[in-house]
């Protein structure tokens, strides 16, 4: 029998932890058709949590291996800031790389879409509210290591003084509805759609915005539990 485990994140866990971000990347799925680049990918995404706030993020591990993650931030205003200056390395990059590779069609496709449109594609969220991000590898995903690390994360906000949370998931037919999240406590207050995935993906995919009040505890149980 497998076993899962929810834990503290290690630095040695970094390219792991990496790694799933890739393999997950384009709808639960690895990104390389959509982004070549794996290594800026992950740079982008999981640069600040792994380096400036690791003792908010959870790793979760299948029979010690780790499969999975929940990125959190306490600091969401120290993020905006990180996130402004560590932008401009990435695009930096990004730019020399297209020369120097040169990158598919695909991907130059992906940073077209990040130039011109990621940054009108990103709903309303609460101000200076901590914020989370998961993703689990399929082999390790279900219904009991998502919602562990969940109540993982929002039992360690709750003891350090936190009453709310917040969360910006994708979205889409058969992934994350609206009714899920409802049954554990969150409701959603905002929804852009995503449009790099229109050539790639049949229906619509949403990035939405998910709120939780911590103030009456930390539990995570479905309505009538």
């Amino acid at each position: 029998m497998m076993t899962v485990r929810i834990r503290a994140y290690r630095p040695e866990d970094r390219e792991a932890v990496r790694r799933v971000c890739a393999d997950t990347g384009f709808l639960g799925q690895p990104i390389d058709p959509v982004f070549e680049d794996r290594e800026l990918f992950a740079d982008y995404l999981t640069g600040y949590y792994t380096r400036v706030e690791p003792t908010s993020l959870l790793v979760c591990e299948l029979d010690g291996a780790v499969k999975g993650y929940l990125m959190g931030c306490r600091r969401p205003l120290l993020k905006q800031a990180y996130q402004a200056f560590a932008n401009v390395a990435v695009a930096a990059k990004a730019v020399y790389r297209c020369y120097a590779r040169p990158y598919n069609e695909s991907s130059r496709t992906f940073l077209r879409w990040v130039l011109r449109n990621a940054w009108r594609e990103i709903p309303a969220a609460p101000r200076n509210t901590p914020h989370f991000h998961i993703n689990v590898l399929p082999e390790a995903k279900s219904v009991a290591s998502t919602r562990a690390l969940i109540q993982a994360f929002l039992t360690f906000l709750h003891e350090r003084g936190h009453r709310s949370v917040c969360g910006q998931m994708v979205t889409f037919a058969t992934r994350r509805t609206e009714a899920l999240f409802s049954r554990y406590g969150f409701r959603v207050v905002d929804q852009v759609e995503v449009t790099k995935y229109r050539a790639l993906y049949p229906g619509r995919v949403l990035l939405s915005t998910v709120v939780k009040d911590l103030s009456g505890g930390p539990a995570l149980r479905p309505a009538g539990d």
